[in-house]
């Protein structure tokens, strides 16, 4: 039907004012849902948190909107980012546990941090070395016996219940034996012949490094600092490839190790926001100023001055804080011994001497406000475990510990007084201490006292009570000598004047030493168990034993004629 030209142009007219309405209808809509999208999305700061802020738990009702705000806005950039805490005001003192021998069971652990926590610590620096679990390509780098990735998460569970904060030790250029013994990363090694660091101008070293730092660091996310170790960086300089860098650059040997360092540092904090760098300070003394200032790295990172002496040279401590603080850097730490630093094969912990140094580190502490340009921010008290890789054990941690408590107390109480003494004795169960004697009178009570105990017997008695024994009883030097032990010839009539002596002395220490074992498998693994024994039990025990095995074989001859 046709409609007059008027009724058309009203239809025409009617038409786009309903396609209008319609469009302000979807326009107003689509505005009211956008803008409080808005809102949440433009909190985007406050909805990840702001560093050293907690985050607000989101309300139910806000929850759905939320989640779709982030999937509109993409998946979170992925900057591994460590948790934020706030040390400004807080002096730390870390226990050293050095793994790359002798490392504790984490049951252990369990029983010590409380103890740590008690006597004044606030953190933990582990120096994981082949204790931790590498996997992938890196596995090769692990001890049949390292910890497992539940192990590193139970240690700072412990650690976190008991108010330490965990510091992981990683080796980035020296003291990288454990790394640089296998064949696989011989080509990195500074010198071919030496074990001892790495070469910095191979880019496979660098490679290497951020692999090692990215998995012990994926498993420490709640640290705020890493300590990058690169002390003694043994031989630099003196391979060819370091020669040839110092011909061509006109470089020095401090300059190539600033070089190394500052690619490592780098690395930490542009993979890890907010995470601190520290790095023992020896390489640092011979460097200047303007070469430290050049480098950059007192931006991120901060130096240890380490001193073990029970002595050391105060004044030419406060050298160092000066130049570093002259270098830029904003903090300073400091580092002590509690045990391991007074002879490779140290077995007890001599107590006057690391108590020495304590005191003398607490002068310095104590004098921080000569240098206000630069903030002392912990001491790291040292156990030292071994010299390095290839060195025997030194003190067990079990035995170290009145010295820890002792040196850790001193600390606190800013000396060494009768009440901190007390205060010790009191934690540790024993009745008095003889620091030069380094004995603690009393059965003691604190985790591995019964190894402490033990230990003691074995250091003073059983070396000097088989010698004598065997050395001091005329009757075996005349009857029972070499020389009668190699042709088998003996008369049980002499042989039974000093037999049932040596019996004894045998029977008590094998009885002793099969205790004394059980104790150790409680705390550690079983290579740990076999060197201890192997170096401090077993030179002893073999010659007593073999002495014991001759003697019943002659007697059971009964005086034949001597074998020719």
């Amino acid at each position: 039907m046709a409609f007059p030209r008027n009724q058309k142009l009203n239809l025409l007219r009617l038409t786009v004012l309903l396609i209008v309405a319609l469009a302000g209808i979807k326009f107003i809509f689509r505005d009211s849902v956008t803008l409080e999208l808005h809102k949440h999305i433009s909190k985007d700061n406050d909805f990840w948190g702001k560093a050293g802020e907690e985050k607000e738990e989101a309300q139910p009702h806000s929850q759905a909107l939320e989640l779709s705000a982030v999937k509109i806005m993409g998946p979170k950039e992925d900057t591994k980012k460590q948790l934020s805490k706030d040390f400004s005001t807080t002096e730390m003192r870390l226990v050293h546990l050095d793994l790359k021998g002798a490392a504790p069971k984490v049951s252990y652990l369990e029983q010590v941090f409380p103890l740590l926590s008690k006597l004044g610590a606030n953190g933990i620096l582990v120096e994981y070395e082949d204790m931790f679990p590498f996997k992938g390509e890196l596995e090769t780098l692990k001890s049949p016996y390292a910890y497992s990735e539940d192990d590193v998460e139970k240690i700072q569970q412990l650690a976190a219940l008991n108010q330490l904060e965990v510091v992981p030790l990683v080796q980035t250029f020296g003291h990288v034996e454990f790394i640089l013994k296998h064949d696989k990363y011989r080509y990195l090694r500074e010198v071919e012949r030496f074990p001892n660091s790495l070469n910095p101008h191979v880019p496979d070293t660098l490679s290497l490094l951020k692999s090692i730092l990215s998995q012990v660091m994926d498993k420490h996310r709640h640290s705020s600092w890493i300590h990058i170790g690169a002390d003694e960086v043994f031989h630099l300089g003196e391979g060819m490839d370091s020669k040839n860098w110092i011909s061509r650059s006109d470089g020095d040997v401090g300059k190539m190790y600033l070089n190394h360092i500052k690619e490592v540092v780098n690395f930490i904090v542009n993979q890890y926001k907010g995470l601190q760098v520290l790095m023992w300070d020896d390489m640092l003394r011979k460097i200047s100023v303007g070469a430290i200032q050049e480098s950059g790295i007192a931006k991120h990172a901060s130096p240890v001055l380490w001193f073990y002496a029970p002595d050391f040279d105060t004044e030419q401590t406060g050298k160092f804080i000066s130049k570093y603080a002259d270098s830029g850097f904003k903090s300073v730490w400091f580092a002590s011994a509690f045990k391991g630093t007074t002879g490779p094969a140290q077995a007890w912990t001599p107590l006057n001497y690391h108590l020495k140094n304590h005191l003398s580190w607490l002068k310095v502490i104590q004098a921080m406000s000569k240098f206000p340009f630069i903030k002392f921010q912990g001491i790291a008290l040292t156990g030292w475990q071994r010299y390095d890789h290839y060195s025997v054990l030194c003190e067990l941690l079990p035995v170290g510990i009145p010295s820890l408590a002792m040196c850790l107390q001193t600390l606190v109480n800013g000396g060494f007084t009768e009440a901190t003494k007390k205060r010790i004795l009191d934690m540790l169960g024993f009745q008095s201490i003889n620091l030069e004697k380094s004995m603690c009178e009393g059965n003691g009570a604190f985790p591995g006292s019964e190894i402490y105990r033990m230990v003691e017997q074995i250091n003073g008695q059983l070396k000097e009570s088989i010698a004598k024994v065997l050395e001091e009883e005329s009757a075996i030097k005349g009857w029972f000598s070499p020389y009668h032990r190699k042709h088998q010839f003996g008369n049980p009539r002499n042989l039974e004047n000093f037999g049932t002596k040596v019996l004894k002395v045998h029977e008590d220490w094998e009885n002793f030493i099969q205790n004394f074992r059980s104790q150790l498998e409680s705390i550690y693994f079983p290579d740990t168990v076999e060197e201890w024994m192997e170096e401090n039990v077993n030179p002893y025990m073999d010659r007593l034993r073999e002495f014991v095995r001759d003697y019943r074989e002659i007697i059971r001859l009964n005086a034949k004629p001597k074998a020719l």
